[in-house]
Parts: structure tokens; C-alpha cells; sequence
């Protein structure tokens, strides 16, 4: 058996949540490979909204074992939180979630030190979620890290409290900063208590062991490709491998047991936060990208900024994946438009190409634009392939030979019901 994998293809927020809870059935174990609580996957059924940010998305579904895998940063206050909605409409967490012992603990001088130096970069800022997720991932790579399975260690408080003062002589050098950890601390500690409840798991040998019984399994990562720290639009980018590379570190999986490689992205682009975005509208057209498809933060809250789509970013997200399937969002939200424009390619430096350049940062290339008839038809309400509109085929088509993958599933609403398997 293999692992399949999950992951968005673009900035983020592609909606990799509903995919997940969508295919779940088809798996015995759905886990989370990597980032932490700046993760908000968004999942609608029965005319009820979740937003799930460290826990897998196939928890809702009762015969399948969620792990969150090594990968992962925790926060144990937004652990609680999840836990506690989570159980106040019936889930059975205990029976549904297992934890790596070897995923990081964020703590809440993490949480200062992101805020920290977000502030301090002034202008420059990279659009940090403020939730220590960078510092988190800093302490992981420099050794000084605490880990789940540390929690039940009798010296957990004393490698707590170490960590913690390394952290206020950082802190110390941000001298217009003012901060009241003891504030943080017990709902934190509170968190911990909840986290011991759980069962803490070697998760390379039971994932492994899973595959050994034949058992499927699916890897679901968070935010998206053109954020990974290696490939991303650095430094405007996250702290961990969001690419399928990241599900085999992530999840302690040989890469030659990576299977199909579904990826992630909507009939348009969005980005949250600050970094380049060479497609993004300010204008009449992206107000209503927005406003149609709700395009706000399900952790921030913030507006995302919206844009046509761009397929040389696709392709080049494709291209490090190795992925095997499309899966096409949210194409209800182009209803409406006269035209539907696609990049094609880019302008940059006197010539036009169709790669993504070393840094889109300093140097944003200009998008060459192929313009397509839009559709005027409400998609919510079909239930079958054969009713797309040939606009919307037209659509699809173009993008499937352009890349040439095929798109096998697309979404027309955020409902699980609003998902046409092709």
C-alpha cells in the first residue's frame, strides 16, 4: 500500500479541508504532515461551518484514526479549543485522534517572539499569523525544541522553564516590546493537561505499520506549495515543507511509498498576508472574487487578495509535487463574469516566459493574460457533469492541457454535496 497525499498548490487556503473530509471515506487514516494553528481548514455539511487548525480533517468521520503527525507544531491552547467544539457536538475525540511524541510543542514565549519581530520589521513585515508558528519551527531546527512526548517526562517543567528564559533574553533585545507571560501561561498549562489525555503514539512505526496491514492512508497538509520555505516566494513564505517532500519527513514515510498526489487549487488565486502576487486584482473584479467566494481568513479573519489564475505558478507546483490529480475549487465564484482571463506566462526583463523566476519578489513579472467566455450560469445547484455549462468545460479543459493532469474533481460550493467526482 502507499500513502496518498493532500495539498494546495497555490498561497493557501485552497481548500484543502473539504477535499479531505470529501474523500476521507475512501481511507482508514487521515494525518497531518506539517505547519501548525495558522492552518484553517474549513469544512460545511449539514448547514454547519467547522474550521479545523491542527486537527485532521477526516475527524468527523467515526471509523477513521486521525493522526497529527510529527511534522506539526501544537499549540496546546488552540488544541483545547478545537477539543471543546469538537466534543460539544458529539465527536469522540479519544477515539479519533492520536499525536506524534515527537511533534513540537509551540509555548507562549513563541508567541511573543513572533510579535515581537513582526513589529519590528515594520514595512518589511512578511504577514506573520502572530501564532509562533516561525519560532516554534526555529527552536525545532536549533535543538532547543519541546516535543509532545516530552509532556510526560518528569523533568518537562525544568526543559519548560530553560527554553522559556532563552526566550526573554530575545525578548530583552526588543526594547519598546512589553509583554506579561504570567498572563499566557495557565491556560497553556491547562492545554498540557489536555494533551495527556491523549494517546501519544511513535507515529513513524504505526503509520508504517498501517501500510504493512494495508491499511489506506492519507496525508493532509496544510497551507500551500508557493509557501514552502524551500520553494515558496521566500522570504514571504511559511516555516515548513508544504510539498509532498514534507509528507515523507512530516509522517517518517520512504518516499518510494508516496501514491497519488492530489493537488489543490481554486479557478482563481488568493494570498493572505504580504508577498508577491502577480495576478492579484485590486479592482472591481477581485472586490467580487472576495466578496462571492467569502474570501476571508477562516484564522485570521483578514481579506484575501484576489486574482486570475496563474498557471505558470501551477505548473511549477505540480512540477515539485509530482502530482497525479487536479482538484479544481470554487469555480462557482467565476460565475457571474463576462470574461475569465488566465495567465499564461509572464513578461520579465524584456522577454516573455513561462516559468517562475529565482525572486518574484523584488522583481514582480507582469502576467500575459489568454482571455476565455465567461459563464452565467449559478453552479451551486447542479449535481452533475453533464449539466456544466460549455464555458465552464471549456474551462477546464484549457487548464487540464495546460498542465496536463487531469482535474477529477470540482468543487461549486462549499458544501461536502457541492463536489462533482468526474
Amino acid at each position: 500500500m502507499a500513502v496518498d497525499v493532500l495539498l494546495g498548490l497555490q498561497w493557501g487556503d485552497e481548500g484543502k479541508g473539504k477535499i479531505v473530509d470529501v474523500i476521507a471515506p475512501r481511507y482508514k487514516v487521515i494525518a497531518r504532515f506539517q505547519g501548525g494553528p495558522n492552518a484553517g481548514h474549513t469544512l460545511e455539511f449539514d448547514g454547519i461551518k467547522h474550521v479545523l487548525h491542527t486537527i485532521p480533517s477526516g475527524v468527523f468521520h467515526d471509523d477513521k484514526i486521525n493522526i497529527i503527525g510529527n511534522g506539526v507544531v501544537i499549540d496546546p491552547v488552540v488544541f483545547t479549543k478545537e477539543i471543546k467544539g469538537l466534543h460539544n457536538i458529539g465527536v469522540d475525540v479519544h477515539a479519533r485522534i492520536v499525536i506524534s511524541r515527537k511533534a513540537h510543542l509551540i509555548v507562549p514565549s513563541h508567541r511573543l517572539l513572533d510579535q515581537a519581530s513582526e513589529a519590528a520589521k515594520g514595512k518589511d513585515k512578511i504577514g506573520s499569523t502572530l501564532k509562533g508558528i516561525g519560532p516554534a519551527y526555529m527552536d525545532k531546527t536549533g535543538r532547543n525544541g519541546l516535543r509532545i512526548g516530552d509532556i510526560n517526562l518528569p523533568d518537562f517543567k525544568k526543559k519548560y522553564e530553560a527554553l522559556v528564559a532563552k526566550h526573554k533574553s530575545i525578548l530583552a533585545q526588543y526594547h519598546d516590546f512589553k509583554y506579561d507571560l504570567a498572563d499566557l501561561e495557565p491556560d497553556w498549562f491547562e492545554g498540557i493537561e489536555l494533551l495527556r489525555t491523549f494517546k501519544l503514539i511513535n507515529s513513524e512505526y504505526v503509520v508504517n505499520n498501517y501500510l504493512d496491514s494495508r491499511q489506506h492512508i492519507l496525508a493532509e497538509g496544510a497551507q500551500g506549495s508557493l509557501l514552502d520555505i524551500d520553494f515558496g516566494s521566500y522570504p514571504f513564505v511559511t516555516s515548513s515543507n508544504t510539498t509532498t517532500a514534507g509528507a515523507c519527513t512530516g509522517l517518517g514515510v520512504a518516499p518510494s511509498k508516496i501514491g497519488e498526489v492530489y493537488g489543490v487549487f481554486k479557478a482563481y488565486c488568493t494570498r493572505v498576508g504580504s508577498g508577491p502576487f502577480p495576478t492579484e486584482l485590486e479592482d472591481a473584479d477581485g472586490q467580487q472574487m472576495r466578496d462571492v467566494g467569502r474570501e476571508y481568513g477562516s484564522t485570521t479573519g483578514r481579506p484575501r487578495r484576489c486574482g486570475w489564475l496563474d498557471l505558470p505558478a501551477l505548473k511549477y507546483a505540480n512540477m515539485v509535487n509530482g502530482t497525479t490529480q487536479l482538484i479544481m475549487m470554487k469555480a462557482d465564484v467565476l460565475s457571474g463574469f463576462d470574461t475569465i482571463k488566465i495567465c499564461t506566462g509572464y513578461k520579465f526583463r524584456g522577454e516573455v516566459i513561462d516559468h517562475m523566476p529565482y525572486d518574484i519578489c523584488t522583481e514582480i513579472p507582469e502576467p500575459v493574460y489568454t482571455e476565455m467566455k465567461g459563464w452565467k450560469v449559478d453552479l451551486t445547484q447542479i449535481t452533475l457533469e453533464a449539466d456544466f455549462p460549455q464555458e465552464l468545460r471549456d474551462y477546464i479543459k484549457f487548464i487540464e492541457d495546460k498542465m496536463r493532469l487531469p482535474i477529477t474533481i470540482v468543487s461549486l460550493g462549499p458544501d461536502r454535496k457541492q463536489t462533482i467526482v468526474r
